[in-house]
């Protein structure tokens, strides 16, 4: 195996690993605060990843997409935690928070680990492992947040703005869900989604932690 590879992965790892266990275990855990014990019965409020970690969408889907495009182009997915949506006390809201936890986790997520990246420098430590960590953590969860708030099922956008919209658009949407995941993967694979989704959000996202944490980075230095 290529050592950059080996490199790539060692550093991704953790960040990869505590990105989709908390999204995941955030759905299940806002659930059962909002009346569904759907997940908490299945073991899934859990920060144990392998109770969230798809072989396929995890593991290979990403190694092989890796391969295939020799880097440039890599995307995958966890078990999504089961939530019976008309068991929330508030169904539409709670649609709504329910959706909007598992992207609000990676973002206070992203925050976390820049802080990491602020903290380390000031603290003396250069290690350049634990710096490409942060980093890394950083830039997965923004991408992994941004992704799952596009705007349409199954992905955690649809289903947030499924609960904004009258109950007649909301129906409309919901039949998309069953062609969502291959809408979304055509809109990766041409780039459009890249372009008009996912850089400048996560760009917009890289310019929030950089503001919120600057007072932080003056006042180490």
């Amino acid at each position: 195996m290529n050592p950059s590879l080996i490199q790539t992965i060692v550093v991704y790892a953790l960040p990869v690993i505590f990105a989709i266990t908390l999204h995941e275990a955030a759905h299940g855990y806002v659930a059962r605060l909002l009346g569904d014990n759907t997940a908490y019965m299945m073991g899934r409020v859990s920060f144990n990843p392998m109770r969230h970690i798809d072989p396929v969408g995890t593991i290979a889907i990403p190694l092989l997409l890796y391969f295939v495009t020799g880097g440039a182009f890599m995307f995958g997915y966890a078990k999504p935690v089961p939530v019976a949506f008309h068991n929330l006390r508030n169904p539409r809201w709670g649609t709504f928070w329910v959706a909007l936890a598992g992207p609000l986790s990676n973002f206070i997520q992203a925050l976390l680990w820049g802080v990491v990246a602020v903290v380390l420098p000031g603290l003396g430590i250069q290690e350049p492992f634990f710096t490409r960590m942060a980093a890394a953590g950083i830039g997965v969860n923004l991408v992994l947040g941004v992704i799952n708030l596009f705007p349409l099922p199954p992905l955690d956008g649809g289903r947030v703005l499924m609960a904004l919209l009258p109950p007649r658009q909301a129906l409309s949407l919901a039949r998309l869900e069953r062609y969502g995941f291959f809408i979304v993967m055509a809109l990766l694979v041409t780039g459009l989604l890249t372009k008009v989704w996912l850089r400048p959000l996560v760009s917009f996202g890289y310019d929030a932690v950089t503001t919120i944490l600057t007072p932080l980075a003056s006042l180490l230095n």
